[in-house]
């Protein structure tokens, strides 16, 4: 149940959500959202959405090792909208997560991580809390299932802000690393997981043309 195997060069890009303003697909763990350096230099979710939807444009970023809702805008003009509803926090994001240890007492238990945070600038790209010059940031968390046995933790996350490797450093901070993070998590998560058990499972805003609330959901593959 906590491997998959991860193959970005066959994976393909489904569409979730289309209209004339937007797409929406799921985006595997694995590629990233936007072309990296070197050898990551191709190979991302946005070219190959622009390549299918041409004029596609990114409205916002998941972490390379993080799938589900991923979102594009068609043209600057719904871009700009977008953007500013992910900035007036009209977005509403949830996650699917699991994470090592018990996390609450019982299932249906929930809280709020409201810890700010900052760059790790000595072990870039890392984040870190940050006390004392850290952005304010929260995590919003509801425990779904717990495994005594195999010691982890199903959970829902709410960010209420979106800050960089915010649920990841943030689940970290209070002693819950999200299995799978080789970033965070353990010496070696292979022996655990062959992916991040992160996922971006909907995405909730409001249309720009009939003002209906719109919600596009990918189940968790996990």
């Amino acid at each position: 149940m906590l491997t998959e195997a991860i193959n970005p060069q066959i994976d393909r890009l489904v569409c979730l959500y289309s209209d004339e303003t937007c797409i929406a697909v799921e985006k595997p763990a694995g590629r990233l959202t936007v072309p990296g350096r070197g050898p990551l230099a191709d190979g991302s979710v946005a070219q190959q959405a622009q390549q299918d939807w041409p004029g596609a444009r990114v409205v916002h970023r998941l972490d390379m090792a993080t799938s589900g809702v991923l979102l594009f805008a068609r043209g600057a003009q719904w871009q700009r909208h977008f953007s500013g509803q992910f900035a007036s926090r009209q977005m509403d994001k949830t996650y699917d997560a699991l994470v090592s240890g018990q996390l609450g007492g019982q299932v249906g238990d929930c809280g709020r991580i409201d810890l700010p945070l900052g760059a790790d600038w000595p072990n870039r790209p890392r984040q870190r809390v940050d006390m004392l010059n850290g952005k304010p940031s929260q995590t919003g968390w509801r425990v779904v299932e717990h495994d005594p046995q195999q010691r982890w933790t199903r959970l829902t996350l709410q960010p209420i802000t979106g800050r960089s490797h915010q649920l990841r450093v943030h689940l970290l901070a209070i002693g819950h690393p999200i299995i799978g993070d080789a970033l965070y998590g353990t010496p070696d998560p292979a022996r655990v997981s062959t992916r991040l058990m992160l996922h971006a499972r909907s995405l909730g805003f409001n249309h720009p043309i009939s003002g209906a609330r719109i919600i596009i959901e990918s189940p968790s593959p996990f």
